[in-house]
């Protein structure tokens, strides 16, 4: 079989060649691009504005949405026509902030010094697929091992492995022996485990950035303050003194990255902010200035309210497997922030969706909604957190956010009205990425 499929191949170039030799070449044209017909019966195409269209068809095609057509007028004859007639339709929803490679569970720590990177990058391919089936079409991973997530990040852009657009981090910039460092081992372990991205003084801290860009990162995170889930009673204060945030601000900013901040305690907030940082996540003890600073720099914070909830009830409950250290820290901040995001919203602070699943589980990330509205946003607002608000933070308003002729078609629905209960966005039944459905239940 294998030497007749040789054969015919040769055959058929020379077939080819000679052809070419009688007659001029004639232009390829490109096969056409796949149709599809999404007929959705309610339709919140820009969130922004919050109008609900009624009776639409969606035009795809390729990875793009090229029309939007009044009533349902999907052609099967020219195409895939998805019925979503009964249904609300809004763009694929964005999280900008998550540990893909990651879930926070009892062996945790053991797994920090067992797991390889290839190991970690093939936990990431499983939770990168379960992200994507709750609706949540792009995300921002913000602290993982550089290895691991960038091959994961460029595995989905190449469709190797189904799961949201990743805009990456890698590693945490963190001061020695800071939250993004590693804690809590023997020595040896500790040198073993220390990434890279860890540095002392503004010079070494420049370093420390443009290791990140030369490495691959996307945006660079920094670890401000403080944090609950590092293995050491080290606060959850500034870490960073400032003329290390200076300096890494300036050298991310000059290499056309974005820097965003971890941080708890209000000075390693405002301190970060006077510095010229781009946003906060987490934010729990942010006062006045905090606020002022937000508004009078153009910042976002992303609150991250699934993870404080997740942390106070695991430090709190009977399965508690959080060390001393952590548990102290998770007591301390989680039950501070829903406080927080009601008097961010209230003083007029910019927020962007965010969950940091991994602490939480990936997959639960539409749980952040219901917090967001608890704490004071509303149902319309808590959407424009996860669409709109979080493309114009990570500066791909281009590319995600909307449904609009010319943009990527990044597409969910679920069966109720999320503007009247945004619980409904905790059961997706559809998803579209880049014109390629991944979810129809």
């Amino acid at each position: 079989m294998m030497r007749f499929g040789l054969a015919l191949a040769a055959l058929l170039a020379s077939a080819t060649v000679a052809s070419a030799r009688q007659s001029p070449a004639v232009p390829q044209i490109p096969s056409a691009q796949p149709t599809t017909f999404v007929e959705a019966g309610r339709l919140l195409a820009d969130p922004s504005n919050g109008i609900v269209q009624r009776g639409k068809t969606l035009v795809i095609r390729g990875n793009q949405v090229v029309e939007i057509r009044d009533g349902f007028v999907g052609d099967a004859s020219q195409g895939r026509v998805v019925d979503l007639r009964d249904s609300f339709v809004l763009p694929g929803l964005i999280d900008s902030h998550v540990h893909l490679t990651g879930q926070q569970n009892p062996n945790s720590r053991l797994e920090e010094v067992t797991q390889s990177d290839a190991t970690q990058a093939m936990v990431g391919a499983r939770y990168a697929r379960r992200t994507l089936m709750a609706g949540f079409t792009t995300v921002a991973d913000l602290g993982a091992s550089n290895e691991a997530i960038f091959a994961l990040r460029d595995a989905v852009k190449a469709g190797d492995v189904p799961g949201p657009r990743i805009i990456a981090a890698g590693s945490s910039v963190s001061i020695h022996g800071g939250h993004g460092d590693a804690n809590g081992f023997r020595e040896d372990v500790l040198h073993l485990l220390s990434p890279e991205s860890v540095c002392s003084g503004p010079e070494d801290c420049m370093r420390a950035v443009r290791t990140q860009v030369r490495s691959g990162a996307d945006i660079i995170k920094i670890t401000a303050t403080g944090g609950v889930l590092s293995n050491t009673a080290a606060g959850l204060n500034q870490q960073f003194s400032d003329p290390e945030l200076t300096a890494i601000v300036e050298s991310a900013h000059r290499m056309g990255r974005q820097v965003t901040a971890h941080a708890h305690g209000v000075d390693g907030i405002n301190a970060f902010l006077r510095a010229g940082g781009d946003s906060i996540e987490h934010g729990t003890y942010l006062d006045d200035q905090s606020i002022r600073l937000f508004k009078q720099n153009g910042a976002w914070l992303v609150p991250t309210l699934l993870a404080g909830d997740f942390v106070a009830r695991i430090a709190a409950g009977p399965n508690n497997f959080f060390t001393p250290a952590q548990t102290a820290k998770a007591l301390e901040a989680g039950p501070k922030m829903l406080d927080m995001a009601r008097r961010a919203h209230e003083g007029g602070v910019k927020i962007a969706f965010g969950t940091d699943s991994g602490v939480s589980a990936h997959g639960d990330n539409a749980k952040e909604f219901a917090l967001l509205v608890r704490a004071g946003l509303t149902p319309l607002e808590a959407v424009q957190t996860a669409t709109v608000g979080a493309a114009e933070h990570l500066r791909i308003s281009g590319e995600a956010g909307r449904i609009a002729p010319g943009m990527p078609a990044d597409i969910v629905a679920v069966s109720g009205d999320p503007l009247t209960d945004v619980t409904e966005l905790e059961r997706m039944r559809f998803v579209m990425k880049g014109g390629v459905v991944y979810r129809a239940d």
